[in-house]
């Protein structure tokens, strides 16, 4: 009996969160960094040898991805800076 009732609510808990198991919605994952050096190079890759593209001036926040590679932290738009070089934001949830 107590088998039943606890599958039960295990199935009603489960077709409340739309047929998820629980926990599993974890929202749009944000993340900014900013700039932290007075000039930040970006570079094409993740690596001190791959060629700079562009520059940041401190305090410049820009969209990141939570992928790390190298030490080097990947922009949103593919592009690359040194993650000793850039702190996320407060509101950001990756890692």
């Amino acid at each position: 009996m107590i088998v039943i009732g606890v599958l039960g609510i295990a199935g009603v808990m489960y077709v409340a969160n739309g047929g998820k198991p629980m926990g599993s919605e974890k929202g749009p994952q944000i993340c900014k960094v900013t700039v932290t050096a007075d000039i930040l190079n970006v570079r094409s890759g993740p690596g001190d040898m791959q060629p700079i593209v562009s520059t940041m001036q401190r305090d410049a926040v820009a969209d990141a991805q939570a992928r790390v590679e190298n030490g080097y932290r990947m922009l949103s738009d593919r592009r690359w800076v040194s993650s000793q070089f850039v702190a996320l934001t407060s509101d950001s949830t990756c890692t």
